[in-house]
């Protein structure tokens, strides 16, 4: 499973990428604003540091609009996939940009028959929101198992990439179910190393090693 870093933030990707954590970058309207930064600015320094695919989202709601933002993300380089809300006008976007040879991620998915829709719109990537979900109590991970199965039954290219990543264990749960991306904020990549107990065993391990003669 490839792990894209869900951030706009330049120092996060740098260290994802120094431990080799990083395959690609999603960012969103949020994350850009939280930088305090132009997000044209942000972007291309994002694209220079050649990180993998690179998630851009457009702002418009309707489908002229949306392919004018994407001819502008797309200029930024080839490493852009253009970030597209699950509407139908998103819908029709994905298919004349698909048609046209550029990358989408359709995003703000929260049913399997809208990510039915996504792929038979020829989407590259659709991004089902497993956190916002569960802040619903509803299950997050059966929609990505959903999703998988659908995909699966029916060989659809579209590639699975969970987003709304909270903890670790969504992580986890979409390795086994199969799918193709998950995409994680910095701060649950560093919990994913993280246990007590190797924390305690590394403890031991330096204090027994001070016993050990030296000379």
């Amino acid at each position: 499973m490839k792990f894209f870093i869900d951030s706009a933030d330049l120092g996060e990707i740098k260290k994802a990428l120094a431990l080799g954590l990083c395959d690609g970058v999603t960012t969103n309207p949020s994350l850009v604003a939280k930088t305090g930064r132009k997000f044209d600015d942000v972007l291309k320094e994002i694209v220079a540091l050649k990180p993998g695919p690179i998630s851009a989202e457009v702002t418009a709601v309707d489908c002229d609009g949306m392919l004018k933002e994407a001819e502008h993300l797309t200029a930024f380089g080839p490493d852009i996939v253009v970030k597209i809300p699950l509407i139908i006008e998103g819908l029709k976007a994905v298919k004349l940009l698909t048609a046209r040879g550029v990358k989408t991620n359709v995003t703000l998915c929260f049913s399997a028959v809208q990510a039915l829709l996504a792929a038979k719109a020829g989407a590259t990537y659709i991004s089902p929101f497993v956190g916002r979900l569960d802040d619903v109590s509803e299950d997050g991970m059966q929609l990505i198992e959903q999703i998988v199965e659908i995909y699966t039954n029916y060989q659809f290219k579209t590639q699975v990439l969970v987003a709304s990543v909270r903890h670790p264990v969504h992580v986890l749960r979409s390795a086994r179910i199969g799918a193709d991306v998950a995409t994680i904020p910095y701060k649950v990549i560093e919990q994913l190393a993280q246990h007590p107990l190797t924390d305690k065993g590394l403890k031991q391990f330096l204090a027994d090693w001070e016993k050990v003669p030296k000379a």
